[in-house]
Order: structure tokens, then C-alpha cells, then sequence
């Protein structure tokens, strides 16, 4: 039964019971009930008015020292607000108790929980497929821009050119670029149509010499032997033969190929003015229409790829994520000092977050508590604590009751 209901019962009780007793022939037994019922009926009513005097004016009257949790209302959330600030969730509770706190490991161990689950890793892809799909690339392309362009600008040339030309020479790609050039020409000169090409160009060269005596008989001697064909795979086999030569590391003229290769790309570093050209040639382009659209078809290409990366991780059912996520923190595991240093950071943060905005929890409280009017006030305090009131009303009537009755017992005696 609702203890509202109750309290009005007993007070009910109390009256019906002292009415009746007045109309019941005198004796000890009557004598002792009508001053129980009298006094449970005076108890539950100073009961019931103390209760109501609380929330509002008993009958409407206004009464004094009635309505008291209206009339007290700022002094009653202040002092709330302190109890809270200062006692319940004062700054070095909450301090303490984040400090007995390992954030980072207890986070570990549920996001280890949640990585273990195929339906969080799919949803976690799932995730990463929207951001990736939302991400403003056309946003990006200026500042990506801006940036290389400032970075460009900045730059000294010549000790970018030293450091390139050092580790050209030192990994051997200048060797590498030489070789390549070689297989190039070598697939170039062994074409039939470069033998054709060769001999026809040899034979009219040969036709536009001039040449007298012994030299001009030699030559007129050899070409009435030669023909395009003949002379064409001359040339092509002395080509090859001479770029098969060249293959060969210890070979005198490539070492003189190389070392001329070299110089010439430590005279470029020394040019100041070919370097300033470069920069700008480069700055240029990057800065103009070319280069915008440039990144913004790279940035689309990764855009892509990193799509069809993670709708194959979705068929996967987010494996890699796994794999990726529990390689992280096998790392972190053998480095448990960079742990506790992030912990300490964390905490610290934390506990300064709190000293700072504190103060917000009684404003809060006091926002909310003042954006109630009287009547939703009182109906939030009857909601939360009336009912326990109520029985205040009960109890005092039972109690008057009790007390009535040894009082009249009392009166007997005397």
C-alpha cells in the first residue's frame, strides 16, 4: 500500500476510533482507548502538519515558519552545493582516487575484450571505410601545397644536392643509371630495323665523302664491297660488342664513363643559378594548377586504395586490425616505462582537469535547481523523500496512540 494512503488511513483511524469511544459507555478499558485514539489523533496531526509545513502552507494559510523548503530555497542549494563540493565530491577525493587509478591498463584490458570480438573489428572497418570516405581531400590539396611550397623556399639546395649526390654514390646508383642506359641501347642497337637504319645512314655517309688519292680509292674500294645490310650489322655488332664492353665493371672506359657522371653531378651542386632555377621550376609547378590537380589525383589514389584495403579487411573479419592492434601493444609491453610515463601524464592531466573546472559541479546543481520553478521543486523533493515522510505521520500516530494509552493509565493510578 502507497505510504501516502497510509498516513491518511491511520490519521483516519485515530479520529474514527476517538469518536467512537465517546460514544461508548465509561470504563477503565474505554477510558484507556479514547485517550490512546486522542492522542494518536494529535500526534498524527502535529505530524502531518510538521510534514506538509515543509514543502508548503498546510490549507493554503500562511502560516508562519511554514513553506519552509520554498522560503529557505538558496541557503537549502548552498548548502547542497557545499556538502557536495567540500565533502561528497571534494577536489582531493577525486584526486586520490584517480591517482589509485591505471587508466591506461584498464583501458588495455577492456579494449583487448572488445578487439577479440569479429563483430566489434568489422565495425571498427566499417568505421574507418566513413571517415576515410568523408576525409576533405579538395581541403587538403592548399595546405599540402602551401606547405611544400614553404618547405621548398626554406630549403638550402646545395646541401640537399650534396646529400642526394652522397647517397647516389654510395648506394650505386650511379652505376645502376649507367647499366640501365646500357640495356636500353644494347635492346635498342640488336633491332633489325636499327641494322637497316645504321647500314643506310653508313652509305650515305660514305657517298658524301670527298676524298683524293690512295684514301679516296680506299673508299670507293670498300663501298663497291659494302652494302647497306653488310655495313648495317658492321655497326650493329660493334655496338653491342662495345656496350657489352662497357658492362663490365673493371672496364677502363666504363670507370672513365662514371667518374665523368660524377663530376658533372658535383658541378651541378657547385651551380648556385641552376639550383635557384630548379627550386623555382619546382616551386612553379607545385604551387600551380598542375601540381593542385597533381595531389589531388594522388590523394584520391590513396584514398582508393585504402578503401579496397578495408572492404578486404571487412571480408577478413578485421584480422589485420587484430594483428596490428596486438603487435601495439606487444611493443608497449617491453617498454613498460614509456607506459608509466604516459600513465603520469595522463593522471597528471586529469587531476588538473579536475582542480580547474571543480568548481563547475556546484554550478551545475545550482543551473539546474534554479531553472525548476516552486511547484516541479517540491514535487522532485515529495518524489524523492516524501514517501519516507509519510511514515513520520504513521508513526507519530501509532506513537500518540501508545503514549495516550499510558498516559490514561496513568491518570487511573493516580
Amino acid at each position: 500500500m502507497n505510504s501516502k494512503y497510509l498516513a491518511g488511513i491511520s490519521l483516519a483511524i485515530m479520529a474514527a476510533g476517538f469518536l467512537v469511544t465517546l460514544f461508548f459507555p465509561e470504563n477503565t478499558f474505554v477510558f484507556l482507548l479514547k485517550g490512546g485514539f486522542e492522542a494518536g489523533l494529535v500526534g498524527g496531526i502535529a505530524d502531518w502538519f510538521a510534514v506538509t509545513a515543509l514543502f508548503r502552507h498546510p490549507f493554503s494559510i500562511p502560516i508562519p515558519h511554514t513553506a519552509l523548503l520554498l522560503k529557505n530555497k538558496s541557503r537549502i542549494i548552498q548548502s547542497l552545493i557545499s556538502a557536495m563540493e567540500n565533502e561528497l565530491l571534494n577536489k582531493e577525493s577525486i584526486e586520490n582516487k584517480l591517482s589509485k587509478l591505471h587508466v591506461l591498463r584498464m583501458a588495455s584490458v577492456q579494449l583487448t575484450k572488445l578487439m577479440g570480438r569479429k563483430k566489434a573489428r568489422i565495425q571498427i572497418a566499417d568505421f574507418l571505410v566513413q571517415l576515410v570516405l568523408r576525409l576533405p581531400l579538395a581541403n587538403a590539396v592548399p595546405v599540402i601545397q602551401s606547405w611544400l611550397v614553404s618547405y621548398l623556399q626554406k630549403t638550402d639546395m646545395k646541401v640537399v644536392a650534396e646529400s642526394v649526390i652522397t647517397k647516389v654514390m654510395n648506394d650505386g646508383y650511379d652505376e645502376k643509371a649507367l647499366d640501365f642506359v646500357l640495356g636500353e641501347a644494347a635492346n635498342w642497337a640488336a633491332r633489325p630495323e636499327t641494322g637497316v637504319m645504321l647500314g643506310k645512314l653508313a652509305i650515305e655517309k660514305l657517298s658524301e665523302v670527298k676524298a683524293g688519292g690512295f684514301m679516296g680509292f680506299a673508299l670507293q674500294a670498300f663501298g663497291g664491297l659494302m652494302n647497306e645490310d653488310k655495313l648495317g650489322s658492321i655497326l650493329q655488332n660493334m655496338i653491342l660488342g662495345g656496350i657489352n664492353d662497357l658492362k663490365v665493371k673493371e672496364n677502363t672506359y666504363r670507370e672513365m664513363i662514371i667518374r665523368e657522371i660524377r663530376i658533372q653531378l658535383f658541378q651541378l651542386a657547385d651551380n648556385e643559378n641552376q639550383l635557384l632555377a630548379a627550386k623555382n621550376w619546382a616551386i612553379e609547378r607545385i604551387a600551380g594548377e598542375s601540381g593542385e590537380a597533381f595531389l589531388q589525383a594522388r590523394l584520391e589514389d590513396i584514398r582508393s586504395l585504402a578503401l579496397a584495403r578495408l572492404e578486404q579487411e571487412k571480408q577478413n573479419g578485421g584480422r589485420s586490425i587484430f594483428r596490428l592492434y596486438r603487435a601495439v601493444i606487444r611493443h608497449l609491453a617491453l617498454e613498460p616505462e614509456k607506459i608509466d610515463e604516459w600513465e603520469s601524464r595522463l593522471l597528471a592531466y586529469l587531476i588538473q582537469l579536475v582542480e580547474s573546472n571543480h568548481f563547475r559541479i556546484g554550478q551545475l546543481v545550482k543551473e539546474n535547481l534554479d531553472q525548476m520553478d516552486d511547484a516541479a521543486l517540491v514535487s522532485m523533493l515529495e518524489e524523492k523523500v516524501g514517501q519516507d515522510l509519510q511514515w513520520i505521520r504513521v508513526n507519530g500516530a501509532l506513537c500518540g496512540f501508545v503514549v495516550g494509552i499510558i498516559l490514561s493509565a496513568i491518570q487511573l493510578l493516580s
